[in-house]
């Protein structure tokens, strides 16, 4: 049966995504910073792995003000903004740091991925790989809804509830070409429809 990936509107239980990937894993800081970054740029998976040092750094380490990349499914310009994660990718950039003095014989902070493999550093990390922790998070947590989308998905619905429903900016922050496409994508189609019901008055 395909699982259906949904945002997580609770913040209790973001919070609960969030400690996990952080804490339950040897390269925590790495998996949640992918997290992060998903949530906050609403890139897919496939563009948030595929994303440089260079697209997010400048020469000197810190973190730009926007990155400017090409989306991978729709061959779309997409200019991502930092600033919400700024704290996030500091922080990540000192831990890779600090993990390579550890590990010498690694190359993995000369890897021009954002996010590489631990393992193959020429390579980042891929799509099966962070399934698999989102999957073990799920099961940890007993969340049968979350997968790669769930971070996108967040960071939409997220934006959606807190511009007032502003659905035109999800729209354009997700890159998609209708509002029916934005709505569908949240799972608030059926949603919506089912609250402007509740409020006539069919006599």
């Amino acid at each position: 049966m395909r699982q259906i990936v949904k945002p997580i509107k609770d913040s209790w239980v973001l919070h609960s995504v969030q400690e996990s990937l952080l804490k339950d894993f040897d390269l925590g800081c790495r998996n949640y910073t992918i997290f992060q970054t998903g949530k906050a740029t609403l890139l897919r998976v496939s563009d948030v792995l595929r994303l440089k040092k260079s697209d997010v750094y400048d020469e000197r380490g810190r973190v730009k003000k926007n990155a400017y990349i090409i989306d991978k499914k729709t061959k779309k310009p997409n200019t991502l903004y930092l600033n919400p994660i700024r704290q996030d990718l500091e922080n990540y950039y000192d831990w890779l740091e600090e993990w390579q003095k550890e590990h010498p014989t690694q190359t993995v902070f000369y890897s021009p991925w954002l996010f590489p493999s631990f393992k193959r550093p020429e390579k980042h990390i891929d799509e099966r790989r962070y399934y698999m922790i989102m999957y073990k998070v799920g099961k940890k947590l007993n969340i049968d809804y979350i997968g790669t989308h769930t971070m996108r998905k967040t960071g939409a619905y997220r934006v959606y509830e807190q511009t007032n429903h502003n659905i035109a900016l999800v729209m354009k922050l997700l890159n998609h070409s209708s509002e029916d496409m934005t709505l569908a994508y949240l799972g608030l189609d059926q949603e919506t429809r089912e609250h402007i019901l509740d409020t006539i008055d069919f006599g």
